[in-house]
């Protein structure tokens, strides 16, 4: 099946609002942060598809006009269904000037047998700043499926000024690339990743990775948490560990603490 999101975020009197929005199955987008007042733009996607299947072709394009700010969540956990060849999903994310763009999505679940290959391209503006994410479990471990999938790649490429500035390239291939070898996943069964890129000048990135360093004492023994820094203002956490809802919460936790910088200072974000 070929299936299309496009949602153009547009900014009008200080408010972030949906301007265009389509959608075809098994796509549905709704509104989520009716009840904030930091006039943001809130929205869920969700799929009356119990997953992805065979020959699934997904398209998500979004756009944010300048001044907005888009938070998209998920719905549920993302099941990638036995297939006899692939499945492919590309998100187009363009980012005007002054704007925040953040998604960080419920882990994947790769059954076994499962292809998939997801392309993100993301063209970030000035004085913006990017908050994405990615989770990969084993599969459904209770099933015995632990790592049974063929393949799995994620590539993002972040572009600033047309120029590439951060490119990362997933890949869990079990046949090809031993999962559980020394510089691989080892003993763990879920990976995961969060990269946060600005293009404000006004980004305390060091203290942002010693909060984000210091909150990951709270999963210590349930995970272990990496953060490499970049050249300009931004980082990027690794994760790895044995269950997908904890990670995903602290991936929660640590987007709730980059969402508002504009209005709060770092001493100022709750700890996990």
């Amino acid at each position: 099946m070929n299936s299309r999101l496009n949602i153009i975020a547009g900014f009008k009197g200080g408010k972030s609002y949906v301007k265009d929005l389509y959608v075809s199955l098994p796509f549905r987008v709704v509104s989520v942060g009716q009840r904030k007042d930091d006039n943001k733009l809130y929205q869920m996607v969700m799929s009356s598809s119990p997953g992805i299947l065979d020959g699934d072709h997904y398209q998500l394009e979004v756009s944010l006009e300048q001044g907005a700010s888009l938070q998209l969540q998920s719905q549920s956990y993302q099941r990638l269904f036995n297939m006899k060849d692939k499945a492919v999903q590309e998100l187009n994310v363009l980012m005007e000037d002054d704007t925040s763009f953040a998604y960080v999505p419920h882990p994947v679940v790769p059954h076994e047998d499962s292809n998939f290959k997801s392309q993100a391209k993301i063209n970030i503006g000035k004085n913006s700043q990017l908050i994405i994410s990615e989770i990969i479990t084993c599969g459904r471990k209770h099933y015995g499926e632990v790592f049974k999938l063929k393949r799995f790649q994620n590539l993002m490429e972040i572009y600033h000024e047309n120029k590439l500035v951060i490119k990362d390239n997933v890949l869990i291939q079990p046949d090809l690339i031993p999962i559980n070898s020394i510089g691989n996943l080892e003993q763990y069964t879920h990976q995961g990743t969060l990269i946060f890129y600005s293009t404000k000048n006004d980004v305390h990135k060091d203290q942002l990775i010693e909060t984000v360093v210091e909150d990951s004492e709270r999963v210590k023994g349930e995970m272990e948490i990496g953060v490499s820094a970049m050249e300009n203002n931004g980082f990027v956490v690794r994760a790895l560990g044995h269950g997908g809802e904890v990670m995903y919460n602290f991936f929660l936790h640590i987007q709730d603490i980059l969402w508002d910088l504009d209005k709060k200072n770092v001493e100022d974000c709750v700890k996990f």
